[in-house]
């Protein structure tokens, strides 16, 4: 093999920070992966790997440079050349008896910095952070994330609560909903998602929550809207009825001559809002409803109205 400064490419004087630097960047361009086309590509990889676990650890560094072992890693001085005979860091290795076995060697052996191949994937295929873990190892590149949606009622997204959701898996997660959640916002299931196939940690699950639709409520925004059936009495001398809202029951106000179709507001009734801003309100449309059935008196109303005092309530249409 040739001189592995002249194959990283570093100075014999190099910090060991730099000849880690020039392998990376090394590795990453003759990565077999990153040259498809190219013969040679894991050839030069190969070699690139051998003169990093030579020059990349320091005890062997200073063997190399004192002239105990060669470019290989064989020894040098007598007693020893029958031992390890044609190893590189990965290949076959002759040992002691003359057979011969196949071994991936990372240069973790005696201590020695040597080739990590967890900082070569985490450089080639951007592994998350460069955190360390045990042993300094850099993680591996994490699992992929997987997107997952949930259906909560208006209820639990004022109040706050807990929702279900099903993993691709058949498992069921129970989700913790915070009070004033917003339709289409993510919750992040931390860990949840696709396991790494390179050992490091699991994805996330990103949780997308959904509002049901609701028997009385129509959403708009963080506003809510209500139809409020109401008699044909209370709409003409006014009344106080009562109408629903997320929180429970509240008396309304009915102006005298109120028609149906009048809307009504009742401020902060809606939706909460996050970040401390105002909620929402409930908008209640009032829709007059007859009663069931004939009713002789209402009819003699209406017959003494037509022919007393008739009206056209579309006449601004006909403009």
């Amino acid at each position: 093999m040739r001189d592995p400064y002249q194959v990283l490419g570093v100075a014999k004087n190099a910090s060991q920070a730099d000849v880690k630097k020039a392998y990376r960047k090394l590795a990453k361009q003759h990565h077999p992966d990153q040259n498809p086309k190219d013969s040679k590509a894991k050839e030069r990889f190969s070699e690139l790997n051998a003169a990093y676990e030579i020059v990349g650890d320091e005890k062997k560094r200073a063997q190399f440079d004192s002239g105990e072992i060669d470019a290989e890693g064989k020894p040098r001085h007598p007693g020893f050349e029958g031992f390890a005979q044609g190893a590189g860091p990965g290949g076959f290795r002759r040992g002691p008896g003359g057979g011969e076995h196949f071994e991936f060697n990372f240069g973790r052996g005696g201590g020695g910095a040597g080739f990590d191949a967890a900082d070569m994937f985490a450089d080639l295929f951007g592994a998350r952070g460069g955190a360390r873990g045990a042993g300094g190892r850099q993680m591996r590149e994490p699992g992929a994330d997987i997107a997952l949606e949930t259906a909560i009622s208006l209820e639990t997204a004022l109040h706050g609560g807990k929702a279900r959701v099903l993993m691709p898996n058949g498992r069921t997660l129970e989700v913790n909903i915070p009070a004033g959640i917003e339709d289409g916002k993510q919750i992040r299931l931390r860990g949840q998602g696709q396991p790494s196939p390179m050992g490091g940690p699991s994805g996330d699950a990103m949780v997308t929550v959904r509002f049901e639709k609701h028997g009385l409520f129509r959403i708009e925004g963080r506003d809510l809207r209500l139809d409020l059936p109401i008699t044909l009495y209370e709409a003409v001398l006014g009344a106080k009825v009562e109408a629903p809202t997320l929180s429970g029951k509240v008396e309304l106000t009915l102006p005298p001559h109120s028609n149906s179709g009048r809307t009504l507001r009742l401020r902060g009734k809606g939706l909460p809002a996050a970040g401390g801003q105002p909620a929402g309100d409930l908008l209640v449309t009032l829709r007059i409803v007859l009663p069931d059935g004939a009713n002789t008196e209402l009819e003699e109303l209406a017959r003494r109205m037509r022919s007393d005092k008739p009206f056209d309530p579309r006449s601004e249409l006909a403009k």
